[in-house]
């Protein structure tokens, strides 16, 4: 079992005030996606996996588990690195796709207790497998993952979409940079649907995202000394129409200022004031096969689910 360790919690920590403090004193206010998941919000995103109006997740394990053959097939990798491999549940079914041709596993995350746990429960599970984890950011790990024989890189979730246009550039640049010609990147994203289902997914009806999205005025209460009261808060799923993503917001019922000793600042809410705390980007097949493309990739598979919500990329390094 290995562990590579490339973000240490004090690293976590200085990232955190500097997320906040930028997205709280701008205008509009807004936070990163990464600090609604603590372990309450990993566990809360579980329980929204499993609700009916949520369905990216179930939609991509049946498209996991239809075409990871096909997948095998196309790109034979002797080593699989997952980014943002949480608790890995997914890869079960890649890994065992991959088992004639593979060696080593990667998953990357930012949570090492989650990462170490999915590590060692692995290497059980895959005896013959070399688990070999990293935590670190996606976005800052590509260039310090392990190399050793024919890669590949998975990248599932939908969470591409987490990404505004000029930062997905950026990483699927990144990301070709690090494979070589015929390693291959598999894709996993949502796509542009029925609004209806869209909001219902980001907005469902016992309040689970709601108390997903308010848990990370608790992250700061806990880690920065803030004196946010979650209660003075309602969630808002919006979709926008122009960029083509839905937007998770916590809006304020009233006028109040709160205090943040980890940053020495007092921030101020006029009510009805939002802030934005994730991004959820829906893609269209051609546009996002035309971002690949200019990253260095020649998408070769493209795999959508029958009612057209979801789809699986293959795309090899050019």
């Amino acid at each position: 079992m290995i562990v590579d360790v490339h973000l240490r919690p004090e690293e976590l920590d200085e990232k955190l005030r500097e997320d906040a403090r930028r997205g709280l004193t701008s205008a509009p206010k807004y936070l990163s996606p990464t600090w609604l998941y603590d372990a309450q919000g990993s566990a809360l995103f579980e329980e929204i996996t499993r609700l009916p109006e949520y369905y990216p997740t179930r939609t991509e394990f049946a498209l996991l588990q239809q075409r990871a053959a096909d997948f095998a097939e196309a790109a034979r990798p002797e080593m699989l690195v997952e980014l943002g491999s949480g608790s890995s549940e997914k890869t079960h079914v890649l890994l065992d796709a991959l088992e004639s041709h593979l060696h080593t596993y990667v998953p990357q995350d930012v949570s090492e207790p989650a990462l170490r746990s999915a590590v060692a429960r692995l290497s059980v599970e895959y005896p013959n497998l070399t688990v070999h984890g990293v935590v670190g950011d996606f976005t800052d790990s590509l260039a310090r993952l392990p190399s050793g024989g024919k890669r590949a890189i998975a990248f599932l979730g939908g969470t591409i979409g987490n990404l505004v246009p000029s930062e997905r550039a950026e990483f699927l640049a990144g990301t070709a940079g690090i494979l070589r010609t015929g390693e291959w990147l598999l894709l996993g994203a949502g796509l542009v649907t029925d609004l209806d289902a869209l909001l219902a997914a980001y907005d469902d009806a016992a309040g689970v995202t709601a108390e997903f999205d308010k848990n990370v005025l608790r992250v700061l209460n806990d880690r920065l000394d803030a004196d946010f009261d979650p209660d003075r808060f309602v969630h808002r799923a919006v979709w926008d129409a122009e960029n083509e993503w839905i937007e998770m917001r916590l809006e304020a019922t009233e006028a109040m200022v709160v205090r943040i000793p980890g940053l020495d600042l007092d921030i101020t809410f006029d009510e009805g004031e939002q802030i934005r705390t994730e991004i959820s980007a829906k893609f269209r097949l051609s546009g996002l096969a035309q971002e690949l493309e200019d990253a260095g990739f020649s998408v070769r598979h493209e795999w959508v689910d029958p009612a057209g919500r979801f789809v699986l990329l293959g795309a090899s390094r050019r």
